[in-house]
C-alpha cells in the first residue's frame, strides 16, 4: 500500500528523510523488528487489516515500516483515528527507551509526522529576512525528534499526534525566538555605534552659522569654546533667520540664545551686561519667544 505523501523541496531535509525511509522499508532486519513490536503490542491484526497485508499464515512477518506508516496515516495522510493513536502511543513508549529499538521507533514517529512538520516549517518562515525554509525544516525535525524521544507524550491524555505536534511547535518557536533575540542583540549593538561625522557640506554650513552667530553676539558669554551641538546650531540658524526677517532684534535673539543653551547665562548676569534688571531681561526673553513663535506660525 502506498503511503500518502505531500510535495517536498527537492534535495531538502524532508526529501532526505523520504530517501532514508525507503532504505529502512527495504531492510529485512527493520521489518522483522517492526513485526515483533506489533505482535508484542497486540496491534498486528489491526495494522494488517489497514495495510491489506493478507491473511496467509506468514502475514505477520510481512508487516514492516511501510505498513506501520499506512496505519499511522489512514486515508488522508493525517494521524487521527483510534488505531493511529494506539500505534503512535506504542511507538512513543518504545522511543523513550535507551536501546537501538528506541532510535528506530523515534525514526518511524518522525516519518509519520512529516506532513505536520512541513506545515510547521512553512508557517515559521518569514517572507523577508530570517532563516530559510531548509534551515527551519532542519530545526523542526530536530525538535520533533527530541520530543519523540522525551517520553512525555504517550502518558498524556488526548490525541498523541496533536500533543506531539504542539510540543514540537513550542520547541521550534522557542528556538527561533532565541535566534531572533540573538540577532536583535547584534542590531541593538549596531545602534550604539557612534554616528558618522558630518560631511564637508554640513561642516561648512555649521561653520557659517557659528561665524554669523558670533558676529551677532549670540554666543553665550565665556562659553565660546564649548562644543556646539546640532540642536544648538539649529537654534542659532533659526534666530539668525528671524533677525534677517525683522521678527527679532539682536537683543531679542540674545535673550533667547543666552538662555537656551547647555549652560544658560543667569538672568542677573545677562541683565547686567545689557544694562537692565534680571526681571526686565526675563520679560524681554518671554516677549522674544512669543514673537519667534508667531513668526514661525506665519511662515508655516
Amino acid at each position: 500500500m502506498t503511503s500518502p505523501t505531500i510535495p517536498r523541496l527537492a534535495g531538502g531535509v524532508f526529501s532526505q528523510l523520504d530517501t532514508d525511509w525507503a532504505r529502512l522499508c527495504a531492510d529485512s532486519d527493520v521489518q522483522a523488528a517492526v513485526a515483533d513490536w506489533l505482535m508484542a503490542d497486540q496491534l498486528a491484526d489491526s495494522v494488517a487489516t489497514v495495510a491489506d497485508a493478507g491473511v496467509a499464515d506468514a502475514w505477520a512477518r510481512r508487516l514492516g515500516p511501510a505498513q506501520l506508516l499506512a496505519a499511522l496515516r489512514p486515508g488522508n495522510g493525517r494521524l487521527g483515528d483510534d488505531l493511529a493513536d494506539a500505534v503512535l502511543r506504542a511507538l512513543l513508549r518504545r522511543a523513550a527507551g535507551r536501546d537501538r529499538s528506541a532510535t528506530l521507533a523515534a525514526r518511524i514517529v518522525v516519518q509519520a509526522m512529516i506532513p505536520a512538520a512541513v506545515r510547521m516549517a512553512r508557517g515559521q518562515v518569514r517572507p523577508f529576512g530570517g532563516r530559510s525554509f531548509e534551515d527551519v525544516g532542519h530545526m523542526t525535525v530536530a525538535a520533533l525528534w527530541s520530543v519523540a524521544r522525551s517520553g512525555t507524550i504517550h502518558p498524556r491524555p488526548g490525541r498523541p499526534a496533536a500533543n506531539l505536534a504542539l510540543d514540537t511547535l513550542r520547541h521550534l518557536c522557542a528556538e527561533l525566538s532565541a535566534d531572533r533575540e540573538l540577532l536583535g542583540d547584534d542590531l541593538a549593538a549596531a545602534q550604539m555605534l557612534p554616528a558618522p561625522g558630518p560631511g564637508p557640506l554640513a561642516a561648512a554650513e555649521a561653520a557659517e552659522v557659528r561665524a554669523l552667530a558670533a558676529a551677532a553676539d549670540l554666543d553665550a558669554p565665556d562659553h565660546d569654546a564649548v562644543a556646539v551641538s546640532e540642536a544648538r546650531l539649529d537654534l542659532l540658524a533659526l534666530l539668525l533667520d528671524a533677525m534677517d526677517s525683522g521678527a527679532l532684534t539682536a537683543a531679542d535673539a540674545q535673550a533667547i540664545a543666552w538662555h537656551y543653551t547647555g549652560t544658560p547665562v543667569p538672568d542677573a548676569e545677562a541683565g547686567a551686561r545689557a544694562g537692565v534688571s534680571a526681571g526686565a531681561w526675563q520679560r524681554r526673553r518671554s516677549r522674544a519667544v512669543g514673537r519667534l513663535k508667531a513668526s514661525l506660525r506665519t511662515a508655516a
